[in-house]
């Protein structure tokens, strides 16, 4: 627990495994995701859980459709009576009348008879088929100009003269063909995408048990970051990092809780890092490097059960772990790149089990390396790309300058080229690894 007394700096972060260890990206991965697991549910309307995932398994209360109805406008027949239809013999129905959707008879089709009938509505006592009125000489349905002329038209139909066969069950969807009642049609653990959506207001519900939204508490740390509205001074940034990691937080599915800034003193970190004992997980970035003035990794080693990790990658090497008032903890590097990068890598997969998502790892492709790329990190590195199509094969491009500072290089990547630590060099037109961050575009 940070204690809230005195003035005097904590002691400088212990040395030994905890602060030396340099783990590999897999390994640092492993690590973190040991100590989360799902959020408790809660329910929310339907459209609140778009994007959510289930907490619940979903039963379909009733069949769905409820009842046999007509796949297509035409006319609910017996199949048994036009059988012999053609076009040079084509068998006449008696009409016996119209059948919206919503409309019910209790008439039944008897022996040559028939009802003009629009899709969606019930399939009337004994008929078993539908013929589409393209095959008849009836009245195409919307044809009409207006109510009296269909009215008139309606009436006029007395009989229709069928020109093809149809097989029994033709154009007719039974009860229950989509969900049958009682059984699971929504798993524990899905993903509510707009079809669940749908499927979910077919069987008339209106709420949803979903795993709770992951809260992420969202600091940055310096004396010369600045809120992004001030004017810049000499030797001052904008505080970009807390903007980038909430953006990433509610793309994944989070909610953030901005801190602001902390200043590199104890008594300013204190301060805000408290605020973040509501929230699910606590993210800084900046203050966990080897620097004289990273009060953060100071603080957090004194007052907090947090190991200082090297870690096998760049961007990103320096990460700090663990828990602060009972909250996870990550301390991800300064530098904007890292930042973002530290996030996908090491941040996403963990907000995403609290979230209960069970596939935690980003979509991953081969592509074909558009020129040379060298590797003289000696590090597991993550190279932001731009991956488009050629032919049947996906190309990355490296979007130019790969340094930790260069931010715009994150807004024109889609992709993030892995490249393996004892890989000093890729030769253009050899196969890598892409993380893919979104699509590209195929207009």
């Amino acid at each position: 627990m940070i204690s809230t007394t005195g003035n005097a700096p904590p002691p400088a972060a212990p040395s030994g495994p905890a602060t030396d260890l340099m783990l590999t990206v897999n390994e640092a991965r492993e690590r973190i995701l040991a100590h989360f697991s799902p959020l408790p549910s809660e329910h929310v309307p339907i459209l609140d859980a778009l994007g959510r995932v289930l907490a619940e398994d979903v039963i379909a209360p009733n069949d769905v459709p409820p009842f046999d109805n007509s796949a297509m406008d035409g006319y609910a027949v017996r199949a048994a009576d036009v059988q012999a239809a053609s076009d040079d013999r084509p068998v006449m129905l008696a009409v016996l009348g119209e059948l919206p959707a919503g409309a019910t008879t209790e008439q039944p089709v008897a022996a040559n008879t028939c009802y003009r009938i629009l899709t969606g509505a019930p399939l009337p006592p004994g008929a078993d088929s539908i013929v589409p009125y393209e095959l008849t000489d009836g009245v195409a349905f919307g044809g009409w100009h207006g109510a009296a002329e269909a009215a008139t038209a309606i009436v006029a139909q007395r009989a229709v003269r069928v020109f093809k066969a149809v097989k029994y069950d033709d154009n007719v969807r039974h009860a229950g063909e989509d969900q049958r009642q009682g059984d699971t049609i929504l798993a524990r653990g899905t993903v509510i995408r707009p079809a669940e959506v749908g499927v979910l207001g077919s069987l008339g519900r209106t709420s949803v048990a979903v795993v709770q939204r992951p809260r992420v508490a969202i600091l940055s740390t310096g004396d010369e970051v600045v809120e992004i509205d001030r004017p810049l001074a000499p030797g001052l940034i904008r505080n970009a990092n807390s903007y980038s990691l909430a953006a990433l937080v509610r793309w994944y599915g989070g909610e953030p809780l901005m801190l602001g800034i902390a200043a590199d003193t104890v008594e300013s970190l204190r301060e805000l890092l408290w605020r973040g004992q509501r929230a699910d997980m606590i993210v800084t970035t900046g203050g966990v490097s080897m620097g004289d003035y990273d009060v953060v990794k100071n603080i957090l080693a004194h007052d907090g059960d947090v190991s200082f990790w090297s870690i096998d990658m760049r961007p990103g090497k320096p990460v700090a772990f663990g828990t602060l008032l009972d909250v996870p903890f990550i301390g991800l590097p300064g530098n904007p790149v890292s930042t973002m990068v530290g996030f996908e890598i090491l941040v996403r997969p963990a907000l995403l089990t609290l979230a209960g998502h069970t596939r935690l790892a980003k979509t991953s492709i081969r592509a074909r390396a558009a020129h040379r790329i060298s590797n003289r990190s000696g590090r597991e590195n993550y190279m932001r790309a731009i991956v488009s199509r050629d032919g049947d094969e996906w190309v990355a491009h490296l979007t130019g300058e790969q340094g930790s500072g260069i931010l715009t290089s994150m807004h024109r990547a889609n992709g993030l080229v892995v490249v393996p630590r004892q890989t000093t060099r890729i030769e253009q037109g050899e196969s890598v690894q892409v993380l893919m961050l979104d699509w590209p575009s195929m207009e």
